[in-house]
C-alpha cells in the first residue's frame, strides 16, 4: 500500500474489481476528498452512495477522531465490501437504505461535508440534500465530465446539473475539469 492511501484502501480495490463495480471514484478524487474532509475537524459527514467504500475510505482519512460519517447505499451486494473492510472505524455508520428515502427520513439532521455520489442528493432531491448542509459546510460531487459507462443521454443532465449548481444562490462553487470532473460548494 502507498503512503498515500487509506488504511485498507488496496483491499477494497481489490474487492471491488472482483465484484465487477465500475462507479468507483478514482483516486485523485479520493486525495481531495480526504483533504477537505480535513478542514472539519469534529465534524458530521454525510456520503451519498458508498458503493464498496474507496471513497468512503478516503473521507475517513481526513476525519479527526471526534468527527462522525454516515455513508448510505442500497445495495447489499457493495455495502458488504465497505462493511468487511471499515467496520472497525466506531466513527462510520453504514447505512442500507435509497438515498431518496433516507434524505426525506431525515430532513431534520444537518452536516458539515456532504458527498453525494449518487443519484439522489445530485440529480435527485438536490434542494433537500443542500438544506442539510450547515452555513460553511462542504457540497462536493464528482462524475461531471464525461465517462464511458455513462448511458446515452447522461451528458446533458450533467451539463444541466453544473448550470443549477453554478447559479445556486446559497452556495459558493468552484467547477474543476480534473478527475472525473468535480463541483464544490460551500453554504453562505
Amino acid at each position: 500500500m502507498s503512503t498515500s492511501e487509506p488504511f485498507g484502501y488496496e483491499a477494497i480495490l481489490k474487492d471491488t474489481q472482483d465484484s465487477g463495480f465500475t462507479m468507483a471514484s478514482e483516486p485523485l478524487t479520493g486525495s481531495l476528498l480526504r483533504t477537505l474532509a480535513a478542514t472539519k475537524p469534529g465534524g458530521k459527514f454525510l456520503e451519498l452512495g458508498t458503493g464498496t467504500g474507496l471513497s468512503t475510505s478516503w473521507i475517513l482519512a481526513g476525519m479527526d477522531a471526534a468527527s462522525t460519517l454516515i455513508s448510505v447505499d442500497n445495495d447489499p451486494k457493495f455495502l458488504e465490501i465497505a462493511e468487511r473492510h471499515l467496520h472497525s472505524d466506531e466513527r462510520l455508520t453504514l447505512v442500507r437504505a435509497d438515498a431518496g428515502g433516507w434524505l426525506e427520513a431525515n430532513a431534520e439532521e444537518s452536516f458539515d461535508y456532504i458527498f453525494a455520489d449518487t443519484w439522489h442528493g445530485k440529480y435527485l432531491l438536490l434542494d433537500e440534500t443542500l438544506a442539510l448542509l450547515k452555513p460553511g459546510g462542504l457540497y462536493i460531487i464528482d462524475d461531471l465530465l464525461p465517462q464511458p459507462n455513462w448511458p446515452e443521454g447522461h451528458d446533458i443532465k450533467a451539463h444541466l446539473l453544473k448550470e443549477r449548481l453554478l447559479s445556486e444562490p446559497q452556495l459558493w462553487i468552484t467547477q474543476q475539469d480534473w478527475a472525473t470532473g468535480i463541483m464544490i460548494g460551500v453554504k453562505k
